[in-house]
């Protein structure tokens, strides 16, 4: 085994792992902040002010469509399976993990996107297969 071999091995098992590296480590650590950063917005909202209250709602609101639009940002720099580092695909398709704050929250937008940017990734990856089995490219 080359030098080469070995470290596309380590870079593999690391992105399998763990955080993993370059986009693999920015959409796990966008979904661990993001996704549980719910119960401490829910227990801000229950010590805020009844006025502050949709505030607090809002702000995390928004930072349920930033990660989702993170997702795609990094969907947009890899768009082909093929050119991806290892388990990114799979990565990408954890963003439906925002669908449950945003029930908790009945946040329609993110009920709607989180499920469907998972049925995105997954139909974009099955149509590239389709693709690379019938030859065209």
């Amino acid at each position: 085994m080359d030098l080469s071999s070995a470290q596309r091995i380590a870079e593999a098992e690391a992105a399998r792992t763990g955080l993993g590296t370059g986009p693999n480590r920015q959409l796990r650590l966008t979904l661990f902040i993001g996704m549980p950063l719910v119960f401490p917005v829910i227990g801000i909202m229950i010590f805020v002010p009844k006025f502050l209250r949709d505030d607090v709602l809002y702000v995390y609101e928004a930072g349920i469509i930033g990660c989702l639009l993170h997702y795609v940002w990094v969907f947009k720099n890899y768009p082909r399976h093929a050119g991806r580092p290892p388990y990114l695909t799979r990565d990408l398709a954890m963003g439906s993990g925002f669908f449950l704050p945003s029930l908790m929250l009945g946040f329609w937008p993110g009920i709607i996107a989180a499920p469907a940017w998972a049925l995105f990734v997954g139909v974009a990856y099955a149509v590239e297969g389709m693709r690379e089995h019938h030859g065209h490219r």
